[in-house]
């Protein structure tokens, strides 16, 4: 959800009036737009110097600052940015603060539901959008009355729902990194287990100032004993928020799926496609790797029309719209992916908003990891995948075989005092100088291996290659001696012990899917349950969309923890209704196991591709 729309901004504003160029020089001028309730919006306008042809519009609106800090009228370089591509061809770039952020006028709340729908006097992100575009066909000179709108992270979510209700001139949209159900999987919870830090750091950063982002000051660079002494997530309101944090106030408040949580989610107020939709995701997004896909399943099971498509890519939170995305962390894809991204972007654009090019996309490019290809599908998921269950076994092996004994299981013992971090230490703050924060889902799983409350399940190595594409799901047949759990569950590539193609990644442990389950919603996301201690019980945990090819020689493995610190709040493991209200003295050490025989088999499903 971060700012990678002010980083566009910065590069923009470090060259200026280069080249004479048309259609790569571009004057800044800034309006103040009106909405129907009289709230103005502080609106930069980028058009190619002195153009006289008319061109589309192509709108971003951002919670983090859209101002160029160059005065209006002065030209501002796009060579070199992430605008260069599609820029060379020409458009009006609109550049907006949404209400009540920086220079715009209004209040503003984290990600609020549309509801002028319903509401006909209200006013939301849709409104706004339609207003915006209203008001620029009618008052901005040599346009030719088209609009398009995009952007990542947030700015993706306000691409989503810009789309909702559009005007007339709307004509095509890319939401990307979309924030998606901010219960089930994106940003704040994962299926309702609440991502802590990054939820107190971010909402701070948009709620505690509307002029800025505010980074929280932190007495000490590494944060895991910080957030560790922190104790009970009530410490957050009495000791440090004071609750003028709004949407921490929400978290506390809504501790399960309610109904808050539900009119909030996009799946309650997002229709369909109403005009084509760019749905663009990453793998391995440390933010928002659910939205995009959440959405484009969503929305596609009514597009009669054919307006939905999807991109997948090896990418962590919006790495496509960087100049190079060769890698990521250790592991390379072979080739610029962010390039081949933004030449389909452009191509997007120009189609719907020009003109220009056949119109003939596909349904979904989703590229594969392993084999490092761009891949292309009529349906994503693709239909030809057959499910494939890779079963653990109780000498801590995996396999396609199901266990025929009676009996087996492994147990270990979760400490909340004692949790197992989420990322090598040091954890810095999320957005801070040097945070390794972009690469961690692709951090190499040995650093956890040898703990006692982690276990590993590995396949012998592998005699041919193994494809997997589509969706995958593990069922866990689980108990424990508490009354709750969390379980994390990762599928990983586990490298050869001598790598031929590269030495230095022999053994690596690469997660290609990672994912936690607050346990206490095995049954209903809106009604937690306790458990029963010692009686097992099966939850079943979306693992999300892979694209990988598992090579010769290579291993899968299955690894469960039952903590990821501090990236996930620790689970008491005593049931509590409201975690955010827990004691200290409700955080418990408790057993858990994990079952593996004919009666109960952990598995995962695996879309297998031949």
């Amino acid at each position: 959800m971060k700012k990678i729309f002010s980083l566009i901004l910065l590069v923009l504003s470090l060259s200026l009036q280069a080249q004479t160029d048309t259609f790569t020089v571009y004057k800044k001028t800034s309006v103040m737009i009106p909405m129907r309730d009289g709230v103005k919006l502080y609106t930069v306008i980028l058009a190619p110097n002195n153009h006289t042809v008319s061109l589309p519009f192509l709108i971003q609106r951002t919670p983090y600052g859209a101002n160029i800090p160059v005065q209006d009228g002065a030209t501002i370089n796009l060579t070199k940015t992430s605008l260069e591509k599609i820029g060379k061809g020409g458009y009006i770039f609109i550049l907006q603060d949404i209400r009540g952020k920086y220079k715009s006028e209004g209040t503003m709340q984290i990600h609020q539901p549309i509801i002028h729908l319903q509401e006909k006097k209200a006013v939301d992100e849709s409104t706004d959008t339609y207003d915006t575009v209203d008001w620029l066909i009618k008052n901005i000179n040599n346009n030719n009355n088209k609009a398009g709108i995009f952007g990542v992270s947030y700015p993706g979510w306000l691409a989503l729902v810009g789309a909702i209700d559009p005007h007339p001139a709307l004509k095509a949209s890319s939401e990307q990194a979309c924030m998606g159900d901010l219960f089930l999987g994106d940003d704040f919870h994962h299926n309702g287990a609440f991502r802590l830090s990054y939820g107190m750091e971010y909402s701070y950063e948009v709620e505690h100032d509307k002029t800025t982002d505010s980074d929280f000051p932190f007495p000490q660079y590494d944060l895991f004993d910080w957030y560790l002494k922190l104790g009970s997530l009530k410490n957050v309101n009495d000791v440090y928020f004071k609750k003028t944090i709004p949407t921490w106030n929400n978290f506390t408040k809504h501790p399960d799926y309610d109904t808050f949580w539900q009119k909030n989610s996009p799946l309650n107020y997002v229709r369909g496609a109403e005009i084509p939709q760019l749905h663009v995701g990453g793998y391995f997004d440390q933010e928002d790797m659910n939205g995009p896909q959440l959405m484009y399943q969503f929305m596609e099971k009514n597009d009669t029309a054919h307006k939905n498509f999807i991109v997948l890519g090896p990418w962590n939170h919006g790495q496509w719209s960087r100049a190079k995305a060769d890698s990521l962390g250790k592991i390379s894809f072979e080739s610029n992916t962010a390039e081949w991204f933004q030449n389909l972007q452009k191509q997007w654009f120009d189609y719907w908003l020009k003109g220009i090019g056949d119109g003939n996309f596909k349904e979904a490019n989703c590229f594969q990891t392993g084999s490092n290809k761009w891949k292309t599908y009529e349906t994503w998921p693709p239909k030809n995948a057959s499910i494939t269950k890779l079963y653990v076994q109780a000498n801590n092996k995996a396999s396609f075989t199901k266990p025929n004994t009676d009996k087996g299981s492994v147990s270990y013992v979760s400490d909340p005092a004692k949790p197992v971090p989420y990322r090598t230490q040091p954890i810095e703050a999320t957005y801070g100088q040097g945070s390794r924060w972009y690469s961690w889902h692709v951090e190499d799983q040995r650093f956890v291996t040898s703990r006692p409350d982690v276990i590993s399940f590995t396949t012998d190595s592998l005699t041919e290659e193994l494809t997997v594409t589509g969706k995958i799901t593990a069922h866990v047949f689980a108990s424990t001696t508490g009354t709750d759990a969390d379980f994390v569950v990762k599928l990983i590539d586990v490298y050869p012990a001598f790598d031929k193609k590269s030495l230095a990644m022999s053994g690596y442990e690469l997660p290609l899917a990672m994912e936690v389950f607050r346990a206490r919603f095995r049954k209903s996301f809106e009604k937690p349950e306790p458990f029963v201690p010692n009686k097992p019980e099966e939850i079943v945990i979306d693992l999300h969309q892979i694209n990988h090819t598992f090579l010769k020689g290579h291993h899968l493995m299955i690894q469960i923890q039952s903590t990821w610190f501090p990236i996930i709040d620790r689970n008491p493991q005593k049931f509590i209704p409201n975690i955010f209200e827990a004691k200290e003295s409700d955080f418990i050490k408790a057993t858990h196991t994990i079952y593996c025989n004919k009666n109960l088999a952990t598995y995962i499903e695996l879309p297998v591709v031949k």
